[in-house]
């Protein structure tokens, strides 16, 4: 059993590896607002747990362990979005918070129960995968709309940097997963996106938003 601490510095080494491959120590810092001294302490705690490559002045790495507990941390707390969302009705703005104090919590039995009422989910409310109780992700392969041309119909699967004052943005605009949305013009000077989506004829989306929403293309 690993700490409330040991588990947040596991769970933001996994979410920056994604993002980048190998994390500088300075790179976890930043991301978790900690002093360096204090970053080092812990990635000596973690490396004599086998939990973490570390060597000074070289890229932190997760172990086969590491990714493991860090993925079964991750798995908690998407399930309980989940659950909150589909269950409690919660919108999917309110549910992050609750779920960071969930997925502390060591009942694998509990989650487990959790998961097979939803009927085992693989993907949270944001559209981010939910790891298998093996702490094993299954990556999908999305595109950014801003990534996308005029002429595109493309569907909604994903949010990414969904803090809950974007996601109450969304639901002013009614994007929600799966919807369906129709790219007419995309401004070469800024960016920008004119779309139509459900009954909405012409929406404009600011490149912010387009690099923050990952779509499929739709055939």
């Amino acid at each position: 059993m690993h700490s409330y601490t040991e588990e947040n510095y596991l769970k933001a080494l996994f979410n920056l590896a994604n993002e980048k491959g190998e994390v500088s120590a300075n790179e976890l810092s930043k991301k978790l607002e900690i002093k360096m001294p204090t970053v080092n302490s812990m990635m000596k705690k973690l490396a004599d747990k086998k939990l973490v490559h570390y060597e000074s002045y070289k890229p932190l790495r997760l172990t086969e362990k590491g990714k493991k507990e860090a993925g079964l941390v991750i798995r908690k707390h998407r399930l309980t979005e989940m659950y909150l969302v589909q269950k409690m009705d919660f919108g999917w703005e309110q549910v992050h918070e609750i779920a960071e104090q969930m997925e502390h919590l060591h009942a694998p039995d509990f989650f487990e129960k959790m998961a097979e009422m939803l009927g085992y989910p693989t993907i949270d409310p944001h559209g981010s995968p939910i790891p298998d109780k093996s702490g094993k992700i299954d990556w999908r392969h999305y595109e950014k709309l801003s990534d996308c041309k005029a002429g595109d119909t493309v569907k909604l699967s994903a949010v990414i940097n969904g803090t809950d004052e974007f996601l109450k943005f969304l639901n002013t605009r009614e994007l929600q997963l799966g919807v369906k949305i129709k790219i007419k013009i995309v401004e070469p000077f800024d960016g920008s996106m004119l779309v139509s989506y459900n009954k909405k004829t012409g929406e404009t989306l600011s490149h912010t938003v387009a690099e923050r929403l990952l779509v499929e293309l739709v055939k």
